[in-house]
């Protein structure tokens, strides 16, 4: 490929509106072009870069016994409608009507269609186990998109899904992809990504897990523990406290706290550290619009997803109103007194726990001196495992205070679904005995433009990309300093064409630019082996390769210049696959 015929431009200037360096550089970089809110359009840098992780991805699925199909990308509402999740899930699904009035979606995962395509052809045990996967358009109607391509509307997905007739045989081959997306991952040079368990979400199921890569921009949240090598999604983490207090009990007390609300005033205003409080965050169900009053020690926050998860219903902050009796800032467990209906839960962190303050419920009031078991407990009383983990808290693996809390990106995940899907849409198959059992099945999902947007994140500098060999779009960048010059072109167009004839992909830069804006432009193209033709080194035979990281730069003889680069390219490979 000739530079002089790249569709696209390249900018000096940061974007004002990119928020992350992947986002700023693939824009300046001339890789994608912004169309709508978290909608682009790839020139073919990207393409390239997206059709090579797509490669790896088939590869990968293929190994363990994959086979390619197509979905569509528009369904029929009535697919969603037999799952239940037409009218379950929320505005991220894009629904429509075709001109007869018929429900249609635009597809933002495939379960519903993997199922319609095989529940015909399944229905004997001996058709059993088998993955279908596909590369396919999706379309999710984020409310929020953010970091260019890391949080989109749409974008190409790698999903898979197996079936099974046993959940032996589920777990067994579930343990197969997760040892794939190792190895997807390392191949594209991000080894470091980590398998995490994470909460199911809307995908339901029993098991999933979520592959990180940790960076500060990230915008999931991941638990660690460097002792055992535990991770889990925030989610998904379990908190664990103690609340050993070796002081005696003292007796409850009323404390006047005249304008005070928080949890933080209240606690500076009685010398108490926050550990030593209690809380209450009122929510109201979305469905059932029921409050919901959860009480959790005052140095701790609500995860809602776990909420979310034993209410069977989602969650908003509720809008605490004189009709319901609540006295906002003043909220407390004991003496209660909540008109209409409403649910009450308290967080595990206040088992056990005494000589706490809380509110009192009424104006300017609190209480000191709170034991949860003498003063609030009765046999409705519920304790749940409530709260967001927390730094240097307790693992729930090896029982040492060794959180770590970081940010990270979602780069892929797996779920063990069970029989969710394919008991909701009748999908069964007669098994030896000429039973009908309901199949399991698995999803294995990976979005190709965030992994290709992940990669660049955390391979860069300031001044561009710096590519995975096995994911950048082209292997050499060729640059031709001084086109003008007839001997140094001619030494450029020769190696260009003896690189091409080796099977490199090769990026030849033939402009008629100053040195400083093909360089410039080099790096934000980011292929890893560079070779520059110079009037002043082609005068002596020479030309120079350097490797777009910087750790390497080599004078080398013109005729060698082929075949060395061969070989740089060679050793990139293999170094990524050690």
């Amino acid at each position: 490929m000739k530079f002089s015929q790249l569709v696209g431009e390249r900018f000096k200037e940061r974007p004002a509106d990119c928020v992350i360096d992947s986002q700023a550089l693939m824009v300046r970089g001339g890789y994608m072009k912004y169309v709508a809110n978290g909608i682009f359009s790839q020139y073919t840098p990207l393409r390239r870069v997206c059709r090579k992780i797509e490669t790896i991805l088939r590869e990968e699925m293929e190994r363990i016994g994959g086979q390619e199909i197509l979905f569509p990308v528009a369904l029929p509402g009535s697919l969603w409608m037999e799952s239940g999740r037409y009218g379950s899930v929320g505005k991220e699904l894009l629904r429509f009507q075709d001109r007869t009035g018929t429900p249609m979606v635009l597809g933002m995962t495939h379960e519903e269609a993997a199922v319609q395509l095989v529940r015909e052809y399944a229905q004997s045990y001996t058709r059993y186990p088998f993955m279908i996967y596909q590369l396919q358009t999706k379309f999710r109607d984020e409310a929020r998109p953010r970091g260019g391509l890391i949080r989109v509307r749409e974008f190409t997905m790698k999903d898979a899904y197996s079936f099974h007739t046993s959940q032996e045989d589920l777990e067994q081959y579930y343990n197969v992809c997760l040892k794939a997306y190792q190895r997807i991952f390392a191949r594209v040079g991000l080894p470091e990504v980590a398998a995490v368990a994470s909460d199911s979400g809307m995908m339901g199921g029993s098991l999933s897990h979520e592959f990180m890569l940790l960076t500060p921009v990230g915008e999931d949240t991941v638990v660690q523990c460097p002792q055992c090598g535990s991770c889990w999604n925030m989610e998904a983490a379990e908190n664990i406290v103690e609340n050993a207090d070796p002081h005696p009990d003292q007796p409850l007390s009323l404390v006047h706290t005249p304008n005070i609300h928080t949890i933080e005033e209240i606690c500076e205003f009685l010398h108490m550290p926050l550990e030593k409080s209690c809380k209450a965050v009122v929510y109201q169900t979305q469905k059932d619009k029921l409050l919901v009053i959860v009480f959790i020690r005052g140095d701790l926050e609500i995860n809602e997803t776990k909420l979310t998860n034993y209410l069977q219903d989602e969650v908003i902050p509720a809008e605490i109103t004189l009709e319901c009796g609540l006295k906002a800032g003043y909220i407390g467990p004991y003496g209660l007194k909540v008109k209409g209906a409403y649910k009450m839960l308290f967080d595990h962190s206040l088992k056990g726990t005494k000589n706490l303050c809380c509110g009192a419920n009424q104006e300017d009031f609190h209480y000191t001196g709170l034991n949860i078991q003498r003063d609030c407990e009765d046999e409705t009383t519920i304790y749940l495992d409530l709260a967001k983990a927390k730094e240097g808290g307790i693992c729930p693996c090896c029982g040492k205070h060794s959180l770590t809390v970081s940010r990270g990106i979602e780069v892929g995940n797996i779920f063990q679904l069970g029989t969710k899907y394919t008991k909701a849409m009748g999908m069964q198959y007669l098994d030896q005995e000429g039973n009908s059992q309901f199949p399991l099945m698995g999803c294995y999902g990976i979005g190709v433009e965030r992994l290709a947007a992940s990669i660049c994140e955390v391979r860069h500098d300031m001044y561009g990309p710096i590519w995975p060999i096995s994911v950048s779009p082209w292997e050499v960048h060729l640059c031709c300093v001084r086109s003008d010059h007839p001997a140094a072109k001619a030494a450029a167009d020769q190696i260009y064409q003896q690189l091409v004839n080796l099977g490199l992909e090769v990026l030849y830069d033939d402009r008629d630019v100053r040195a400083g804006v093909m360089f410039s432009d080099a790096d934000l193209i980011g292929i890893p082996v560079r070779i520059i033709v110079s009037p002043r080194n082609q005068s002596k035979g020479n030309c120079e390769i350097t490797l777009r990281d910087k750790s390497k730069t080599e004078i080398i003889p013109l005729e060698e210049t082929a075949s060395i680069a061969v070989q740089w390219v060679k050793k990139l490979k293999e170094q990524l696959c050690q």
